[in-house]
């Protein structure tokens, strides 16, 4: 005996010889890290199946994308994954920047991994911070939100917004960065890693939050290649696979990182793991602030971007090229191309289909916390209630990529 969404009933499950329970888990849950409902069939304590109930946050992104200009798509992106923005902006036109041929100048790539970069920052802080409060680590929220702050103060001078930036445009970006931008960043992360020694001396050693960790949600190698897990879950379970290194874009063949990883597969791998990667970020941003090129942070298209002020005879001639490519957008020519990006959750991709108009036939995305989710089960499965609050921070998932 089913409900309407194909799960067992109440009744169901009390009518059995193993008298299993069924409780809903969400969707407004502290746990959850959004509106997640998850229908938990227990034996006790003990986790017998898991069925993820999404839908609750649904948009309508992809199917909104064919309505707008290839420009104006991009403001959506920020908001699928409000926590890695910059990512969503890249890989997006990175995509369209195929289809139409573009080649970025070099300044333009190395500003966009640098965003990208300090974006991936953002969005592990945000996991840290409640990833430890789920388990009861308060103050570490406190840390990593103070030091996300910063970089939302950095964005904010750069873009005159703190979260949806849209600062990525097709074509480039949208505007040189301001004169302290540089200055900024590099003050910001000449002191990020002691903040990560901070958070290490809390929680590493801590033998509650260890305890809590080491040895639950278990994934192995096979199991997350076979699920489409990708990203820092992926990496915990012995995959050494980043698109950054190993399919590069936007020019990060051009810098050193090392890519972590570890065999244990467990909740207490994908906290190392990310907080490795912290630090390899902050060795990025340190590169691309040191190797900055100098030039433009635009493609020479004039029916793509504004182009400089230099080029254009008066105010007037901007004014009216600026208003013909807001009302009227660019044609692309017809095609269909696949664009991925290693994202601070994982791999995200881009499927942009043209026929050759100023808007989009079809933009399809994929999305790490999507294929992430489904391995929550495996993830749980025998394990104890309490285990599964763990396991939900570990994979660090949103929902905005979930319920496009």
């Amino acid at each position: 005996m089913t409900d309407l969404a194909g799960m067992p009933t109440l009744e169901a499950a009390q009518g059995a010889k193993d008298q299993h329970m069924v409780i809903n888990m969400g969707p407004q849950h502290p746990a959850t890290h959004g509106v997640l409902r998850l229908v938990l069939e227990i034996d006790g304590e003990i986790v017998v199946r898991i069925y993820p109930e999404i839908g609750y946050l649904h948009t309508g992104i992809e199917k909104t994308c064919e309505a707008k200009f290839y420009q104006q798509v991009v403001p959506l992106t920020d908001r699928i994954n409000y926590l890695d923005p910059l990512s969503n902006n890249l890989c997006y036109c990175l995509a369209v920047e195929k289809l139409l041929g573009l080649e970025m100048p070099e300044k333009a790539q190395w500003l966009r991994v640098l965003l990208a970069e300090l974006s991936r920052l953002n969005s592990h802080l945000i996991w840290l911070g409640t990833h430890a409060m789920d388990i009861g680590a308060l103050t570490v929220f406190l840390y990593t939100f103070r030091e996300r702050e910063e970089i939302l103060r950095i964005l904010e001078g750069l873009a005159g917004q703190r979260m949806m930036t849209s600062y990525i445009r097709v074509g480039g970006v949208s505007m040189e960065p301001p004169l302290d931008f540089f200055d900024r960043v590099q003050a910001f992360i000449r002191s990020f890693p002691e903040k990560i020694d901070e958070y290490s001396n809390l929680l590493t050693g801590n033998p509650i939050f260890r305890n809590r960790l080491k040895g639950v949600g278990y994934l192995s190698a096979a199991d997350a290649i076979a699920l489409g897990v990708t990203g820092p879950p992926m990496r915990a379970s012995g995959v050494d696979f980043d698109l950054r290194r190993d399919m590069p874009y936007s020019s990060y063949e051009k810098f050193q990182f090392n890519v972590p990883t570890s065999t244990d597969g467990d909740c207490w791998a994908r906290y190392e793991v990310r907080l490795i990667e912290m630090r390899e970020s902050v060795k990025i941003i340190q590169q691309a602030l040191d190797g900055m090129p100098e030039g433009p942070v635009k493609a020479d298209a004039p029916k793509i971007v504004l182009p400089d002020r230099e080029k254009m005879k008066t105010q007037m001639e901007a004014l009216i090229h600026h208003f013909k490519i807001v009302t009227e957008g660019f044609a692309v020519p017809p095609g269909e191309v696949y664009q991925g990006i290693e994202a601070g959750h994982g791999q995200t991709g881009y499927y942009v289909v043209s026929d050759g108009t100023a808007k989009p036939y079809r933009v399809h995305m994929r999305y790490p916390s999507f294929a992430t989710l489904q391995a929550l089960e495996t993830m749980c499965k025998g394990r104890m209630l309490a285990d599964l609050v763990a396991v939900i921070g570990s994979i660090d998932i949103v929902l905005g990529e979930i319920d496009r």
